[in-house]
């Protein structure tokens, strides 16, 4: 066994937690100026409505799935769903010796993602704090914001790392 390798499971939990601080710090920093400079504006629109920035607070989950259930139980719902799935991603991180660095990469927004809209859900009454839509024409998305963008981009990279081979290490 080499000496090192006592301090590869550290050095990943350091990582891990400089870069959860990252992304969380971010998210919260977005949300925070959404709140501050677009709460009582009207929508912003930039390259021709490409780009729109609205102030709204999601009471439900993805795409406001569950908002109409009663304030109690959808926060309830929230904070315990998104507890789960943060305490699932950590325990994959803690246990897994031989997951490739791509796919740890993908994992961390993801978690990342999770942990800045659970800050949300338990700072702000249940409700997520959106303010990002992206559109042309007709055709928009929802309203979203930094999390979910880490919450995207931790899937895409979790799943093109799957399909990938293992190194043989």
């Amino acid at each position: 066994m080499n000496s090192g390798d006592p301090m590869k499971p550290l050095l990943k939990r350091v990582l891990l937690a400089l870069a959860l601080l990252t992304l969380i710090g971010c998210d919260q920093v977005t949300k925070t100026l959404a709140r501050d400079n677009l709460a009582l504006s009207p929508p912003v629109s930039y390259l021709n409505g490409l780009v729109r920035l609205m102030y709204t607070e999601n009471p439900g989950s993805f795409l406001g799935l569950g908002a109409q259930l009663p304030e109690a139980v959808r926060t309830l719902l929230g904070v315990i769903t998104g507890a789960a799935v943060i305490a699932g991603l950590l325990l994959l991180f803690v246990y897994s010796t031989r997951m490739h660095r791509i796919k740890l990469v993908g994992f961390t927004f993801l978690l990342g993602g999770a942990c800045g809209n659970l800050v949300d859900r338990v700072t702000n009454d249940g409700r997520v704090i959106d303010f990002m839509v992206l559109g042309a024409g007709g055709i928009h998305t929802g309203v979203f914001n930094v999390a979910d963008v880490f919450i995207l981009a931790g899937v895409i990279v979790a799943v093109f790392a799957s399909g990938r081979r293992q190194p043989s290490e």
